[in-house]
């Protein structure tokens, strides 16, 4: 309650509001960030499994030169679904690999080795701007924020950029398969909950 008490040093029940209303804006995100990630995950190991001509392409990244700093994260994945009493498979592997790992996919340290293959994972993507850096930026961003969402930390600051963000979302999603966005509209609730909020707080 801190960074709310003080934005609202002289009104508590203000700043309990204010923390309400950032559960409120970022339980409505949870749509959005989960659609975006199962989306990202599966164009991109539809991608990586068409350079590696295998389902299981995560065995190679360990001799793949270039890749090692990938070892870590699928060594954890593996380590997680033996751990449940569970049979390595790839469609586990998929699933359990964080969204951190398929963000560092884009990182400049792997563009040499990964980008010609994975740029087809964002198909409709304006050529002009099909370039690693304006992928991997905003994936970066997400990251930063899903994490904030999950772990219960402050967004609700700014209509602005929570409006930006919301946008920018859609677009990267737009990137990867143009009907999703359409279909999202049907049960993403951020642009009503942060009109909401905003008359709540004052926001302009």
């Amino acid at each position: 309650m801190g960074r709310y008490y003080a934005a609202h040093p002289n009104d508590e029940d203000k700043a309990i509001l204010h923390y309400q209303s950032n559960i409120e804006l970022s339980s409505s995100f949870y749509a959005c960030l989960s659609v975006f990630e199962v989306a990202l995950r599966n164009s991109l190991n539809r991608e990586l499994i068409a350079k590696f001509g295998r389902d299981d392409w995560y065995r190679v990244i360990p001799s793949t030169q270039g890749l090692n700093g990938l070892n870590y994260y699928i060594t954890e994945a593996q380590r997680h679904i033996s751990n449940r009493g569970e049979i390595v498979t790839a469609s586990k592997i998929v699933a359990e690999l964080t969204f951190g790992f398929w963000v560092s996919l884009m990182n400049s340290q792997y563009e040499r080795v990964l980008w010609h293959d994975l740029r087809r994972a964002f198909p409709y993507m304006p050529k002009a701007q099909k370039q690693r850096k304006n992928v991997s930026a905003p994936l970066n961003n997400f990251r930063a924020f899903r994490n904030r969402v999950f772990h219960n930390e402050p967004i609700c600051w700014s209509k602005a950029y929570i409006d930006n963000m919301h946008k920018e979302i859609l677009q990267v999603l737009y990137w990867i398969n143009k009907d999703i966005p359409t279909w999202l509209k049907e049960f993403d609730t951020v642009d009503e909950v942060l009109e909401m909020i905003s008359k709540r707080l004052g926001w302009q």
